[in-house]
């Protein structure tokens, strides 16, 4: 356990160097929800004024919905390190290394937290120089980014384990594109639940991105409900679990085939 923990280590600290080697690709993926904060907290503002909607500002109740967004793309295109490492050769080295293979994926998703939290700090800072206000306060805020991180590790791990199986990047994205956005407008990240259709209703209440969000918004709120925090957060939690042994499970295929 202790040198699986050290190899992880390891790993991250290698994604690490190189995101600092390219400080702004963490500016270059924040640039697409800046302009959704900006631009969906100013054309829906008045929103809020729909019956059922319950009021308040928009700008507080996007915000935890773009948080949570951006954890799931920036998670989504996390197997296309694997891929390039794969086409470089880089995996077949550490497969000959004495790296515990459990570290060339958990090092992976240590990164990925690292990343979502500072994406995430940076748009909750956003959100409240353009209004928002959130009574839940450094508590809240801590709900929400541990949301954020469960859920990018949980979709960084599946796309890891994907990037294994189908070792093609075109492939990758097109899948990537096809699953990440539909799951984004059916959850509350946009909208009140209970405004949207039966269907999409139904849909959101087995979505993971809608379990992220509404946990991440409760807990920003005044009066939290905290047994539906906890509750979305086991599911999420639990759902991580799943699909980091479905990785570690490609992973094994993959060592298989070379």
């Amino acid at each position: 356990m202790t040198a699986t923990l050290t190899h992880s280590w390891f790993m991250s600290v290698r994604h690490l160097r190189n995101l600092v080697r390219q400080p702004w690709w963490v500016a270059i993926t924040l640039a697409q929800p800046i302009i959704w904060i900006v631009l969906f907290g100013a054309l829906f503002k008045r929103i809020v004024e729909i019956p059922g909607f319950g009021g308040g500002s928009y700008i507080t109740f996007l915000t935890p919905g773009i948080v949570i967004m951006t954890a799931l793309f920036s998670g989504g295109w996390n197997g296309m390190t694997v891929i390039q490492d794969m086409d470089r050769g880089v995996m077949d080295r550490f497969l000959v290394s004495p790296a515990r293979r459990g570290s060339l994926i958990s090092g992976r998703l240590a990164y990925q937290a690292a990343v979502t939290v500072v994406q995430s700090l940076i748009l909750i800072g956003l959100g409240l120089l353009l209004g928002a206000r959130f009574p839940g306060g450094v508590a809240g805020a801590a709900v929400l980014l541990v949301c954020a991180v469960l859920l990018g590790s949980a979709v960084g791990a599946l796309c890891d384990g994907l990037a294994l199986l189908v070792r093609n990047e075109g492939t990758l994205i097109a899948a990537v594109q096809l699953v990440l956005l539909p799951l984004v407008f059916l959850s509350s990240g946009f909208m009140q639940q209970r405004l949207v259709p039966g269907w999409i209703q139904a849909v959101a209440r087995y979505n993971p991105v809608n379990w992220a969000v509404q946990a991440g918004r409760e807990a920003l709120g005044a009066s939290v409900d905290w047994g539906l925090v906890l509750t979305r957060g086991g599911w999420l939690l639990a759902f991580t679990a799943a699909c980091g042994w479905l990785a570690t499970g490609a992973f094994r295929a993959y060592q298989r085939s070379v």
